[in-house]
């Protein structure tokens, strides 16, 4: 691996530890993982392999992205207050998210001090052609995860009150009409 691949394999596992503090829910907060996620894209994955069984190993991978993002975005906490939308990731978001974006860079380091052999193996046996499938497969998981998590989060704050909170156990009381 690249000092290049560190990097952005760091950063990606990285990104969650800003949400574990509790922050505002803004552009920034999605244009930061995307960014990420668009620059690993754009630097790995050049072609998605069709032949054999190169397209089950990407639809399996981008699978389990899915099913981390949604999840990793049901388990971050929203809540609004002042006008504002706040986000805290869990700590099942944070595990989820390390999870996924940590399986990348475990396997890559994984086949490149030793699992390479065990690689080709499986990928004989299973008819999964080339390398370039399983850059794709977990390029691709890592956009998903990524994507199904930001959407998830954008479309459960469409849900949340931004309205100023009142302090527990008060009704709200009627604005007194001075004018007359």
């Amino acid at each position: 691996m690249t000092t290049t691949d560190w990097i952005t394999d760091i950063a990606l596992v990285l990104v969650v530890f800003r949400q574990l503090r509790e922050g505002r829910l803004d552009f920034k907060s999605y244009l930061l993982p995307l960014g990420i996620v668009a620059f690993v894209a754009s630097r790995y994955l050049h072609t998605v392999p069709t032949a054999g069984n190169d397209l089950v190993l990407v639809g399996a991978l981008v699978g389990v992205g899915a099913v981390l993002g949604v999840a990793g975005g049901v388990h971050t906490r929203i809540r609004g207050a002042d006008g504002h939308l706040f986000i805290k990731a869990g700590a099942v978001s944070a595990v989820l998210w390390v999870l996924g974006m940590g399986a990348r860079m475990g396997f890559q380091v994984w086949v490149d001090h030793g699992g390479a052999d065990d690689v080709a193996r499986f990928s004989v046996t299973h008819d999964i052609t080339t390398i370039d499938a399983w850059v794709a497969a977990f390029v691709l998981m890592a956009l998903t995860e990524v994507v199904t998590r930001l959407t998830t989060v954008f479309v459960r704050s469409r849900r949340v009150d931004r309205r100023p909170q009142r302090p527990a156990g008060t009704r709200p009381t009627a604005a007194l009409d001075r004018t007359a």
